[in-house]
């Protein structure tokens, strides 16, 4: 990640930047040349990004390599959200893609595209919110080996709401999925995570 440090190791030029203003308005004043307004942008959201890639490939080396891939891209590009998307959607939006080209590029299986015939799993509860997991797990090592279990389509969902702090309509939006859909994909998620969790803690 050498190329993307050296490059935020340059962006102290402005002092001025108020880490109240939104990511939007961040965006814009980079584009303009404040750098400081990307030192911004970069801290708010490196920690859910990193999580989500590495959530969703379980590989930290593919993990490093994407992040750096998607920051760099927004770095080289003048394109912003279009449309009714928040930054923060649109840059899931960009790793997301990133991971799948890469997928594509090795010829690897791609398990966002598996089938999974939720029609089948039926649930009979509600599901807790992700940060009651993540409280309900003692460990993050513990919560990722639960998160493995999971068909990639529902971790997928489960990252994003936990980690892009995404609404169930912009995962939607992001993943071209239903939102009832998406719903259930969740819901099946953190059944299956707060039954592991709880089997853990039980032994």
């Amino acid at each position: 990640m050498s190329r993307l440090k050296g490059f935020i190791s340059q962006l102290f030029a402005s002092a001025d930047s108020s880490t109240a203003s939104s990511d939007e308005s961040l965006l814009a004043r980079y584009r303009e040349g404040d750098g400081a307004a990307f030192e911004i942008l970069y801290a708010r959201h490196r920690q859910g990004l990193y999580r989500f890639l590495l959530g969703l490939s379980s590989k930290p080396e593919l993990a490093d390599e994407v992040f750096q891939e998607t920051w760099l891209s927004l770095i080289r590009s003048n394109s912003q959200p279009q449309g009714r998307a928040t930054f923060r959607t649109w840059l899931f939006q960009i790793a997301r893609n990133r991971l799948i080209d890469h997928w594509r590029k090795h010829g690897a299986r791609q398990p966002l595209h598996d089938s999974y015939d939720e029609q089948n799993h039926a649930v009979s509860d509600e599901a807790n919110d992700p940060e009651q997991l993540f409280t309900l797990s003692r460990d993050s090592q513990r919560l990722d080996s639960a998160l493995q279990t999971l068909p990639a389509d529902q971790r997928e969902v489960f990252l994003l709401r936990a980690h892009g702090d995404l609404d169930l309509a912009q995962i939607a939006s992001l993943t071209e999925a239903p939102l009832e859909t998406v719903k259930s994909r969740l819901r099946y998620a953190q059944q299956k995570l707060r039954r592991l969790l709880a089997e853990e803690v039980l032994t």
